[in-house]
C-alpha cells in the first residue's frame, strides 16, 4: 500500500471535520438544465460582482463630506468654482485618477444592468409560474433584492452631488415633505438640516457601501441556497418531469459554461464604459439649490416613480389644520403598493387558486392567459408611467403641448393595462386553439393534393413524440376556449 501524498493527507484532516468530500460528492455534481433564459439570473449575478469589485476601488478616491473647496483640478471649466469635496472628488476620479473615469461608468453600467437583470429575471419567473410552491420564499428574496437595488441605485446615483442628482433629491424631499404629520422631522433627519442639509451625502455613502450591499449579499447567497435545495424548474419535454431535473452537471460542464459567462458580461459591460458616456457630471455643474437642470431624469428603474408624480393632478385638501398635497401624497402611496403587490402575488394566486402542490416544470405563458395578461398589464403601466416620468422630453422632441401629453399618458394610465390585459388573453387563448389544431391534425406541409371526386386538400404531417409532449404537458381547466365564462386558473 503507498503512502498518501500530503495533499491527500491534508484533503483528508479538512473532509474529517468539515465533510468537505461528502459535500462535494452531492452538490458537484448537481444537474442544471440548459436553457438560455437561465442565463438572465446570471447576468444579476456577475453585475453584483462587477459593482462589488468598482465600487470597492471607487471608496479609495471618492470623499462623502458636503463642505466647500475650491475647485483646482484637471477640467479647466470649472476651476475657481466652490463645490461640495463630494463633487470635486468625483471630478478628480473623472479626470485625474488614472483609468478612474471607466471605472465609474463601469460601476453606474453594471447597475443598470443589474437592475435591468432582476427585474426581466423576476419577469421570467412570473410568465413561467416558478414562483409558486415551494419557492415563495425565494421569489421574496429576488423581489426584496429588487426593492433594494432600487434605492441603493438612488443613493449611488445621488453621491456626487451635482446638480442632476440634486434635482433628484429635491424631488426626495419633496416626497418626504408630503408626508401628512411627520413630514418636515423626516426631511430634517435625512438631510441633517433644511434641504440640502449637511449630512445627506455621508448618510448614503454609509447605505451605499455598507448597509445595503451586506443585506444584499446576504439575500443573494440564501437565494442561490435555496435554489440548490429546491432543484432547478425546467421546461416540460420528453423524459422531465416533476420529480426530475434534465441538464448538464455543475462540475465540470455548467462551471466552465458559467466562468466563461462570467468574462462575456464583464467585458460587454467594460465596452460600454469604454465607449458609451453615462452621467458626465462635469457638464451639469455642482448642486446650487436655487438652481435646477432642465431635461432632469432620473435613472431608467426610477423613471415610473416620477411619471407617478407628474401625471397626477396636483390637488390639494386641508384636514385637521393640515394641507394634504394629495398631487404628491397619492403617488408615494401607489409607488410602494404597486411593488408590494409584485411581492405578494404567489400567496395571492394560491389562495384565489386554491394550489398548494408543489411545481417543478415550468408553464407556457400562452396556457395560463389570466397570469400572463396581467404581467402585460403591468409591463404596460410601468412603459406608459416611464414616459410620464418624460413627459417634458416627449413635448420638446416630438414638438407636441405638454399639457397634451401630460393628459395622453393620464389616460393611458388607466385604459391601457385594461387593453393590454384583454387583449393578451384573447391573444393566448387563440395560441392555445392553434395548439389544438397542431396536437388534432398534424403539421402543414405546404403540399396540395386532389381528392378522386375533385376536392383539394392539404396534406398535415404529425408531430413527433418530442413536439407533441411539449404541447400536452400541462393542465387544461377546460378542453375548449369555447367556455371562456369559466373560472380559470391564471
Amino acid at each position: 500500500m503507498t503512502e498518501a501524498s500530503r495533499g491527500e493527507r491534508v484533503a483528508d484532516w479538512f473532509d474529517g471535520r468539515l465533510g468537505i468530500h461528502a459535500l462535494g460528492r452531492k452538490y458537484l455534481r448537481k444537474v442544471f438544465p440548459d436553457h438560455w433564459s437561465f442565463l438572465l439570473g446570471e447576468i444579476c449575478l456577475y453585475s453584483f460582482l462587477v459593482l462589488i469589485l468598482t465600487g470597492v476601488w471607487l471608496t479609495f478616491f471618492f470623499h462623502p463630506s458636503m463642505n466647500e473647496v475650491t475647485y483646482q483640478g484637471s477640467y479647466v471649466p470649472l476651476n475657481g468654482m466652490r463645490m461640495t469635496e463630494a463633487y470635486a472628488s468625483t471630478l478628480d476620479i473623472s479626470f485625474d485618477v488614472r483609468g478612474g473615469l471607466l471605472i465609474r461608468q463601469l460601476h453606474h453600467w453594471a447597475a443598470l444592468v443589474f437592475v435591468a437583470g432582476m427585474l426581466t429575471h423576476m419577469m421570467r419567473h412570473f410568465f413561467t409560474g416558478s414562483y409558486r410552491k415551494p419557492r415563495e420564499i425565494n421569489w421574496l428574496f429576488g423581489w426584496l433584492l429588487l426593492l433594494l437595488g432600487l434605492f441603493e441605485g438612488l443613493f449611488g446615483y445621488s453621491l456626487p452631488d451635482d446638480l442632476l442628482s440634486g434635482t433628484g433629491l429635491r424631488f426626495v424631499n419633496g416626497a418626504l415633505l408630503a408626508v401628512p404629520v411627520v413630514g418636515t422631522y423626516l426631511s430634517m433627519f435625512l438631510f441633517g438640516g433644511e434641504f440640502p442639509g449637511e449630512d445627506v451625502v455621508a448618510r448614503f455613502y454609509a447605505l451605499h457601501i455598507l448597509v445595503i450591499p451586506g443585506v444584499m449579499a446576504v439575500l443573494v447567497i440564501a437565494h442561490v441556497l435555496l435554489v440548490v435545495y429546491h432543484k432547478h424548474t425546467q421546461f416540460a419535454g420528453p423524459g422531465r418531469s416533476e420529480r426530475n431535473v434534465v441538464g448538464a452537471p455543475f462540475l465540470p460542464v455548467y462551471l466552465a459554461k458559467a466562468g466563461g459567462f462570467f468574462f462575456l458580461v464583464f467585458g460587454t459591460l467594460t465596452l460600454l464604459a469604454a465607449v458609451a458616456t453615462i452621467n458626465p457630471v462635469w457638464a451639469y455643474g455642482p448642486f446650487r439649490a436655487d438652481q435646477v437642470s432642465t431635461g432632469a431624469q432620473p435613472d431608467w428603474y426610477l423613471g415610473f416613480a416620477e411619471g407617478l408624480v407628474r401625471v397626477m393632478p396636483g390637488w390639494e385638501i386641508t384636514l385637521g389644520g393640515h394641507t394634504l398635497v394629495l398631487g404628491v401624497l397619492i403617488p408615494i402611496v401607489v409607488f410602494p403598493l404597486l411593488l408590494v403587490l409584485i411581492g405578494a402575488y404567489p400567496f395571492v394566486e394560491s389562495w384565489l387558486t386554491g394550489d398548494r402542490r408543489e411545481h417543478h416544470l415550468l408553464d407556457r405563458p400562452r396556457n395560463h392567459p389570466v397570469r400572463t395578461g396581467l404581467g402585460v398589464a403591468w409591463i404596460a403601466l410601468y412603459l406608459i408611467l416611464l414616459a410620464g416620468g418624460g413627459n417634458d422630453i416627449v413635448a420638446t422632441r416630438l414638438h407636441l403641448s405638454i399639457n397634451a401629453v401630460t393628459w395622453t399618458i393620464r389616460i393611458a394610465v388607466l385604459v391601457v393595462p385594461v387593453l393590454a390585459f384583454v387583449l393578451t388573453r384573447r391573444i393566448c387563448l387563440g395560441l392555445q386553439l392553434r395548439d389544438r389544431e397542431l396536437i388534432a391534425h398534424g403539421r402543414e406541409t405546404g403540399i396540395v393534393k386532389r381528392l378522386p371526386h375533385g376536392e383539394y386538400v392539404e396534406l398535415h404531417e404529425p408531430l413527433d413524440q418530442a413536439r407533441l409532449h411539449t404541447l400536452t404537458a400541462h393542465e387544461r381547466p377546460g378542453e375548449s376556449v369555447e367556455h371562456e365564462s369559466r373560472a380559470e386558473i391564471p
